[in-house]
């Protein structure tokens, strides 16, 4: 690729040796994301330093087989966000909610689970246990499903008396 060529361009990715050493190394060690290892695949190709390939990005997307605009956005986030932001994803916090049953909650939830049913029960439901966590101030709501889906988590069993670890009477030898 000429100068002209490369000029025409408008963001040029030139990586330092340390930059080239540490895709070098992500790419062949170790496990990580399929995305960024594509990131780094791009980047080495699209180098346009002394040491590096100069691809064109239709040539990098071909060889890669990603689109032209993943190369583009790639180069793009390089000049305009560095280095590092290009290999770690961003995370939103307003991409998630928020968690509702944080570790404090979640331990008297389950405590409350393993506790006594109210009387004329036998066991508690997931209903009876979102009235009981509202009631007792353990948090401000919360929906049956995600009472279920949290103590789905823990080894425990709200529908047997005991903890819910299973014991496996031993096989004889033969």
């Amino acid at each position: 690729m000429t100068a002209e060529q490369i000029a025409v361009k408008k963001y040029v990715v030139k990586l330092s040796d340390a930059e080239r050493e540490r895709l070098s190394t992500l790419i062949h060690t170790g496990k990580h994301r399929a995305g960024q290892l594509l990131k780094a695949r791009i980047l080495l190709k699209a180098d346009a330093s002394e040491a590096g390939e100069a691809w064109s990005d239709s040539r990098i997307a071909a060889a890669l087989d990603t689109s032209l605009a993943t190369v583009a956005r790639t180069r793009r986030q390089l000049v305009e966000e560095g280095f590092e932001a290009v290999l770690t994803r961003k995370h939103s916090p307003a991409s998630a909610r928020p968690r509702i049953f944080d570790g404090a909650a979640e331990a008297k939830l389950i405590a409350l689970a393993c506790s006594e049913p109210p009387k004329g029960r036998v066991r508690w439901t997931l209903q009876l246990l979102e009235e009981a966590v509202v009631e007792l101030n353990i948090v401000e709501r919360a929906s049956d499903n995600t009472i279920g889906r949290t103590l789905k988590k823990t080894p425990s069993s709200r529908t047997c008396k005991s903890n819910g670890l299973s014991h496996q009477t031993p096989m004889p030898l033969s």
